[in-house]
């Protein structure tokens, strides 16, 4: 089985200082991960401005932006470290301004009704990921038709339960191969379990082509408290074992391997029932 694509998920745990997000980057590649993502937002551009005028809760993840001037930085360190950078835009000028470091766009699922920034995306030529939480078949569909109508041709959709965090039991992992089916592209899984098990059963079972996760590097970062975010060393078990399964599928057919070579001769012999076989007993006379 083809192993997927774990792509680390910063969000705004970076606090907007550049060594801290040099940080996420190697610990990305450290732990194995191909990608590392950042959220490229303007909170006046993200939220109509009567939820800003009445919500300082809102106001205040203005602290929680990127500064623009970060991206040609953050795009050199991802090239030096050896993980392609990926990034959602959330508003349209962006796009245009990370088309020329990033190695894919992705759509938040809360953007997904956006037609404007799919196509705008699309526009771009690069590969583009779209999540699909919160979205019905309907919906999905004529998203994926605006950007493929935009000129979008390397298309993966990333199926998500935008719970923060997502009962386990809510996860719906069977919509992966829903997606893969009605729209003939790869389809992964965004996580917001921190459940390992969900992990690999949308891997293993269900086909997973990639999958994202929430990273914090120590539990200081802005969203670690509300119990999305995977820290270092769980996530880095989670892709070993996750690649380590899908190396152990094998061919199917039944027949020794390598590792059992040396012991082929000291199986109990049909006529006695003792151990080793006659041949190997002759050596030990």
């Amino acid at each position: 089985m083809p192993t997927p694509m774990f792509i680390a998920e910063v969000s705004s745990n970076h606090a907007r200082d550049f060594k801290r997000c040099v940080a996420f980057i190697e610990t990305a590649a450290a732990i194995g991960c191909d990608a590392v993502k950042f959220q490229l937002f303007k909170i006046d551009a993200l939220f109509a401005p009567e939820i800003l005028s009445r919500s300082p809760e809102h106001r205040r993840r203005r602290e929680w932006e990127l500064p623009e001037s970060f991206i040609p930085d953050i795009a050199a360190c991802c090239q030096n470290h050896g993980v392609a950078f990926w990034c959602t835009p959330f508003y349209l000028e962006a796009v245009d301004l990370l088309a020329g470091h990033v190695q894919a766009l992705k759509v938040a699922s809360y953007e997904l009704l956006w037609t404007d920034l799919l196509r705008r995306c699309a526009a771009t030529g690069k590969p583009v990921v779209l999540s699909t939480g919160m979205a019905d078949l309907e919906e999905v569909g004529r998203a994926v038709a605006a950007l493929r109508d935009a000129g979008c041709d390397d298309l993966s959709l990333l199926h998500c339960v935008s719970g923060y965090p997502a009962p386990a039991r809510q996860a719906n992992l069977a919509a992966i191969a829903t997606l893969r089916e009605a729209f003939g592209c790869p389809a992964g899984w965004s996580d917001h379990t921190v459940e390992e098990g969900v992990v690999h059963r949308a891997v293993h079972r269900f086909g997973a082509s990639l999958v994202e996760f929430h990273l914090d590097l120590d539990a200081a970062g802005a969203e670690y408290a509300a119990g999305h975010c995977w820290l270092p060393r769980q996530a880095e078990a989670m892709i070993r074992a996750v690649r380590l399964g899908c190396l152990a599928d094998g061919d199917g057919v039944k027949a020794p391997v390598a590792a059992e070579a040396a012991d082929r001769q000291w199986r109990a012999d049909p006529v006695d029932g003792l151990r080793p076989l006659p041949c190997v007993r002759q050596l030990w006379t």
